[in-house]
This record gives structure tokens, sequence and C-alpha cells, in this order.
């Protein structure tokens, strides 16, 4: 179909990766958390957005200049994890949802903002380049004709089994997160608690190896 082999197994395959907890869900978590549904939606948005460009990137052949480049997949590992850091800092010195009600999440920053960041975190974690470059062409037949339509189309169903994964989880976590902020000192603790998250996923990110899946 298409240039594409066993499509039933790609589709189960995507929502078991989809659903394990990885850098992207323990952003988005932190965001709906820290700032509320609004900017959880917001940065699945970004995210996604990411994973079509590492998609295209894939079907280029782009990718597999991290693959086959230390130095390249260094500076953007270490441009991610900084970002992340950058990030989870600004989260954790912020001081701007003292006068927020207590029974509403802290004013989110400016959506564009928002999605920019996603985008940028999901790009600059040079493994997700490495997983596409690696994962799709198993499901792309070998000799077909089409190459890059079949890198597209799969890309896009991972983008539609992530994006209604990450949107439940933005539902869920705003939720639970607006009953737990029943007074000001907890929501700024469930800010901070982001922020530190954020840091660890820069460190974790600062400390991966090429040759991790």
């Amino acid at each position: 179909m298409l240039g594409i082999h066993d499509f039933p197994l790609f589709v189960l395959s995507c929502v078991l990766l989809n659903i394990t907890p990885g850098q992207d869900t323990m952003y988005i978590l932190g965001r709906s958390v820290a700032q509320g549904r609004q900017a959880g939606v917001l940065s699945v948005l970004g995210i996604m957005t990411g994973v079509l460009v590492h998609t295209l990137l894939a079907a280029l052949g782009l990718s597999v200049i991290l693959a086959t480049s230390s130095l390249a997949f260094s500076i953007i590992k270490y441009a991610g994890a900084v970002y992340l850091v950058w990030i989870g800092f600004g989260f954790i010195i912020d001081r701007n949802d003292r006068s927020a009600p207590t029974d509403a999440p802290p004013p989110a920053p400016n959506p564009w903002k928002i999605f920019q960041q996603g985008v940028l975190t999901n790009l600059l974690n040079p493994k997700v380049a490495l997983f596409f470059l690696s994962f799709l062409p198993q499901f792309v037949s070998v000799g077909s004709d089409l190459v890059f339509l079949p890198f597209m189309i799969l890309g896009l169903v991972f983008f539609t089994t992530g994006s209604i994964w990450c949107l439940f989880l933005v539902y869920g976590s705003a939720w639970l997160s607006a009953r737990l902020r029943g007074s000001r000192s907890t929501g700024g603790v469930l800010k901070k608690l982001s922020g530190a998250l954020f840091i660890g996923l820069g460190i974790r990110l600062a400390l991966a190896q090429s040759h991790q899946p």
C-alpha cells in the first residue's frame, strides 16, 4: 500500500511508543501542571510540529548526518539540554503569578512562545531524529519506487496517535493540578516542581549517547 508494509503493526507500535513516558511526554506534563490546559495544548502542537519536521528530514535523508557525525549529534544535544535547563530555571525563578487567583493557573506566557518552545524542545533532541531514521524505514517496502510519500504517511500516523495521547495527558494533568492548586503556595510548588523536571530532562539529554535508541 503506497510503498508501506505491515501497516497495522506500525499503528500498534505508534500507540505503544507514544504511551511510553519520554522527554516530550514529561515536557507536556510539566507545562500542563505549571501553566494549565491552554499551555499544555500549545506544547502538544509545538512538539508534534517538531515530529513532522523530523519526518521530513528523515524522508529527505538529512537525519543521516546526525547518525554519522558525532560532532553534529553533540552540538544539537547540548543545545537542547541548555534550552531545557533554561526553561526550567525560568519556571523556578518566575514571580509573575503572586497576584494570580489561588484557584486558577498562573498566567501563561505568549501562546506563540509556548508553541515555539515546544517545537525547539523536540527539534533539539537528536535522539528523536535518529529514532525516525531507524524506525520509519522498517515499514517502507524495499525496492519501492515511492520513498518520500510512505515516509510522510507514516510520520502523519505517528503524529495523529501521538497528538491524541498527549492531549489526553494535557486534559488529565491540567484537571488534577487545578484540584491541587487550592492555595497560592501549592501553585508555586507545582510550578517549581515543573521547573525541576525540565532541568532534569536537560541533564538527561546532555548525558545521552548517540548509540542509544
